[in-house]
């Protein structure tokens, strides 16, 4: 299970599970990058 991903921002987001992962990516992209969106598999691509 992934539950870590770095943002190329420096940014490091830990999720309690891949949906608690998945959910907090992609609120850290809405308020520090607006203009990017990934989804679940993107996300759980680059995670760990």
């Amino acid at each position: 299970m992934k539950t870590r991903l770095s943002c190329p921002c420096g940014e490091n987001i830990k999720g309690e599970n891949e949906d608690d992962l998945v959910e907090r990516t992609q609120a850290h992209l809405a308020e520090k990058h607006p203009d990017m969106e990934y989804g679940r598999d993107e996300i759980l691509f680059i995670a760990t």
